[in-house]
């Protein structure tokens, strides 16, 4: 796996940043410019699992909260490949190399803004994805909070 790791300050509030990067809504705003249709089903709270689909609902990731603290910190840790029709595959070669997987998103107040740091675990044929989205992601996501 390869760690990367990216962050902004934000003009807003740890709450007003945690809400607007995790609400279904001003999520698939902020993460549209990286990865294009991109949503979310389930809810952010530790211990319960949350499904990341593409733009046709069916192919993606599924992944487990393993740490939640609100306006703190929240982690997830992938544990399946989403197939088309929302299929959970775990066996393939592909499933076995993304599973393991994680990511944290960091929220730490800097007098009156918030540093966003974003820390992913990835297999290295992944990173460059990552490491051309996320730039993008956070910036997106700092227009949306700071309006």
């Amino acid at each position: 796996m390869k760690t990367l790791n990216f962050d902004i300050l934000i003009d807003a509030s740890p709450k007003k940043v945690w809400d607007t990067m995790l609400d279904k809504e001003t999520y698939k705003k902020w993460v549209d410019v990286a990865w294009p249709g991109s949503s979310y089903s389930g809810e952010w709270k530790q211990g319960t699992e949350i499904k990341f689909t593409g733009d046709d609902g069916g192919g993606g990731t599924l992944a487990r909260i393993t740490e939640l603290e609100p306006y703190k910190k929240v982690a997830a840790e992938h544990i399946a490949v989403l197939l088309d029709g929302g299929i959970e595959d775990r066996e393939s070669d592909m499933a076995k190399g993304w599973i393991g997987s994680t990511e944290s998103y960091t929220f730490t107040d800097e007098n009156g803004s918030t540093r966003v740091a974003v820390e992913i675990t990835t297999p290295p044929d992944w990173a460059s994805m990552f490491e051309e989205g996320w730039p993008k992601a956070l910036v997106a996501l700092k227009q949306l909070a700071e309006q």
